[in-house]
């Protein structure tokens, strides 16, 4: 029995003839790697940073010629846990092509040597190693930079939310790792993130040690009439239509996130008879069912910030955009306790990543948020 593949892939990589667009994306992403440039990526959440990465990594010439390496660190807390989450991924990404490697591992992380496991069937030895044995981390990151740099092929590393090492207790990290980076010759890097604002200040800002070390690529929404010809191509090749106003509505009402644009396409395509075409009132019913699935979700999320916090959220709701939350008359209309209150209660906000700052206008981070407020 076959499998019928949904074109609209949400999880997992995404197979070459599911990839939408991204073109001008993944060849600037590929040149800057390929001559030896670090990168710094960013975009809003839920645009497909990681899936370009991966895209661009799955090139025959890439999987070839270069060991590709993902390490994500959004959980991490501290300084200990992000060498401990890049080992385990060096070593699953390296130490696994063979014996050779593996051996080569443990010798370079001299640190570690006492607490690796060992597989006696294998004859090989395993990454058994806990947190609490990483007890020198500034040493142990540079053994596994010095790894790097002793592999056969080049390597390309790309640190998913990197902007989440500015939040470890540790006040020195950005300067740790700047200082080992910058003297590697056989390893890139993509600093990935999330948080635009922050990474900005990590990357462009002259009294920051990471200032002008990678090159910047940003990505925004696909384009609607691109991504339009995308699902349409992909609903005639199951015999099945989607009208452009049911497109449009679900494009526009989710900002172009593709996350969320490629969630309803999916469910639009399972949903759509083979011969029958998805229209509006398809579309806005399935919207429906998704903001009701994510609604514990999303009660749980606002439950942890303070009623200040929550008053203000939902003016920014109101208004869509503001561009000065401090002002008297935005405080008087939406009954915000002070302009001062105010002012806390965004920083935290934008640190939570319930809102977002763009110049000066601030506005929710999430349209799924956003759609659910209406609702309220």
């Amino acid at each position: 029995m076959s499998i019928v593949m949904n074109p609209f892939v949400v999880s997992g990589k995404i197979p070459e003839g599911y990839f939408c667009d991204r073109v001008v994306e993944s060849s600037e992403l590929k040149k800057s790697l390929t001559n030896q440039m670090n990168v710094v990526l960013t975009s809003s959440r839920r645009m497909g940073k990681t899936a370009l990465v991966d895209h661009v990594f799955s090139q025959p010439d890439i999987e070839n010629d270069y060991i590709t390496i993902s390490v994500d660190i959004l959980q991490t807390t501290t300084f200990r846990e992000f060498i401990y989450s890049l080992g385990i991924t060096v070593f699953d990404s390296i130490a696994t092509r063979g014996m050779k490697w593996r051996k080569l591992f443990v010798s370079f992380l001299k640190s570690l040597s006492g607490s690796f496991g060992y597989d006696p069937i294998q004859n090989m030895p395993t990454f058994d190693i806990k947190l609490g044995d990483i007890q020198l981390p500034e040493y142990t990151l540079r053994e596994i930079f010095q790894y790097l740099e002793s592999v056969d092929k080049r390597c390309l590393v790309v640190i998913d939310e990197f902007q989440q090492i500015t939040r470890y207790p540790e006040k020195n990290v950005e300067e740790i790792l700047r200082t080992h980076i910058q003297k590697m010759s056989n390893t890139n890097f993509v600093f990935s993130g999330s948080r635009r604002r922050l990474m900005e200040e990590m990357f462009f800002s002259a009294k920051r040690p990471f200032y002008q070390s990678a090159k910047p690529l940003r990505l925004e929404a696909i384009d609607e009439d691109v991504y339009f010809d995308f699902a349409s191509f992909h609903f005639q090749n199951g015999g099945k239509a989607i009208s452009r106003e049911a497109f449009d509505f679900i494009y526009k009402s989710f900002w172009g996130v593709t996350l969320y644009v490629q969630r309803l396409m999916k469910d639009a395509y399972i949903e759509t008879p083979v011969g029958m075409t998805c229209d509006v009132a398809m579309v806005k019913q399935l919207m429906e069912n998704y903001i009701s699935e994510n609604d514990s979700r999303l009660r749980e999320q606002l439950s942890f910030i303070t009623e200040a916090q929550k008053e203000l959220l939902y003016a920014i709701h109101a208004e869509g955009q503001v561009q000065s939350i401090t002002s008297a008359a935005f405080n008087k209309k939406h009954r915000l306790r002070s302009p001062s209150s105010t002012q806390s209660a965004s920083l935290k906000l934008l640190e939570y990543d319930l809102i977002t700052r763009k110049e000066k206008t601030y506005s929710l981070s999430d349209p799924l948020l956003n759609l659910w407020l209406d609702k309220r």
